[in-house]
């Protein structure tokens, strides 16, 4: 092999000891691979330094209990968290994979300054949604999705999203793909009214710039950095407190983006 490129070798030691244009080509083009490389490999070193799965949501969205099942399989009582709490998951089939799991409060007085503690840490973001309560609460969701949305370091760091519709064990639950495209409006609805207001007051309301999605098209998911994806799923499960969550999309996920 090393005798089949001497020749090339050759050549390019050649070029690059006359000067002229090709030389001056050659050095250009090898500045921009080597350019080129570095950046990639700073760019795969921030994302892999990056170990943290927020979940976030509204209060009584079922996030502290899914916490919990994903970590010990066990149902428990849980109450509004006032602070966060994290732990390590370990992947289910690699045991060697692991990421750090923290549940953040959904109060509306707390949440926001939790997620700025940690949002620069997000490899990923589970956004938990109750699907029983979501047609009387869909505003307030997509307002603090909104808010996670548009913030600076999330829109930077792209981390992977995925809306859990959760409580799907109820009968009155709404689907994962009505709430996808209630979503979808009503953060259009947002996106208008806030790029309307004065660009100073939605910037410190925010902390990040007030246009979600592409200009002069109706907002869809697709329009983010970020991949998103939707998953039903239910925290406590069909047969209640003794039985298994059913969660299985939601594993998948946390398996594919470790």
């Amino acid at each position: 092999m090393a005798g089949a490129m001497e020749p090339y070798l050759d050549s390019l030691r050649r070029e690059l000891q006359s000067p002229g244009p090709a030389a001056l080509s050659v050095l250009l083009a090898l500045f921009v691979v080597a350019l080129t490389l570095l950046l990639w490999r700073l760019a795969q070193g921030a994302r892999s330094s990056r170990r943290a799965v927020l979940l976030l949501g509204l209060c009584d969205a079922g996030k502290t209990l899914l916490f919990a099942r994903l970590l010990t399989g066990k149902y428990r009582d849980t109450q509004t968290s006032i602070t966060d709490s994290s732990a390590v998951y370990r992947v289910s089939n690699d045991k060697s994979t692991n990421v750090t799991l923290i549940d953040l409060p959904g109060h509306e007085s707390l949440r926001l300054q939790f997620l700025e503690r940690f949002k620069a840490a997000a490899r990923a973001i589970v956004f938990v949604v109750d699907s029983v309560a979501f047609q009387r609460e869909v505003k307030d969701v997509a307002e603090f999705l909104y808010q996670v949305l548009v913030d600076s370091t999330v829109l930077k760091n792209a981390p992977a999203l995925l809306i859990a519709c959760n409580k799907q064990d109820v009968t009155m639950a709404k689907s994962a793909k009505l709430i996808q495209q209630q979503l979808e409006k009503e953060l259009n609805t947002l996106r208008v009214t806030r790029s309307a207001a004065p660009t100073s007051l939605d910037a410190s309301a925010t902390g990040g710039p007030a246009q979600l999605g592409k200009k002069g098209k109706d907002f869809d998911f697709s329009q983010l950095p970020m991949k998103v994806e939707f998953v039903e799923c239910s925290a406590r499960g069909s047969k209640g407190e003794e039985g298994d969550a059913d969660f299985e999309g939601l594993e998948k996920w946390l398996a594919k983006i470790a």
